[in-house]
């Protein structure tokens, strides 16, 4: 949704204090995560990485989309110097990139780290 509305982005960074929509959203999201075994702090923790990574994306995302064309200043520039971007970009070239798929297979990694995770110890550890 916000891929979509990339102007909304500007409301997220100067939002204030969570109203009651903001704190309706965050209490399904930790409720999902507790019916789904996590502890409160376990919850807490995926939340915010959840939150970061979707957040972190989409920004990411509409920063890259928003550049202007940026081919005449990599005509101007020799690549010898950048062999890592090179690299990634003539794989891009090759397959079909897609920014969607970027962000499920960061989204599966997370997901998968979570469910993978170490049962909480008692201890306030782990």
């Amino acid at each position: 949704m916000l891929s979509r509305h990339s102007w909304a982005i500007g409301l997220l960074e100067n939002r204030g204090a969570m109203g009651p929509t903001v704190m309706r959203y965050v209490n399904a999201i930790l409720g999902s995560l507790r019916s789904a075994g996590f502890s409160v702090e376990d919850a807490a923790h995926a939340f915010w990485l959840l939150d970061s990574y979707v957040y972190g994306h989409v920004i990411h995302e509409a920063s890259v989309s928003s550049r202007p064309d940026e081919a005449s200043v990599l005509e101007e520039t020799s690549m010898e110097e950048y062999p890592h971007l090179v690299e990634i970009a003539e794989d891009a070239a090759r397959s079909t990139y897609s920014v969607d798929r970027e962000f499920e297979f960061g989204l599966e990694l997370i997901l998968g780290a979570l469910d993978g995770r170490p049962e909480p110890r008692g201890d306030g550890v782990g």
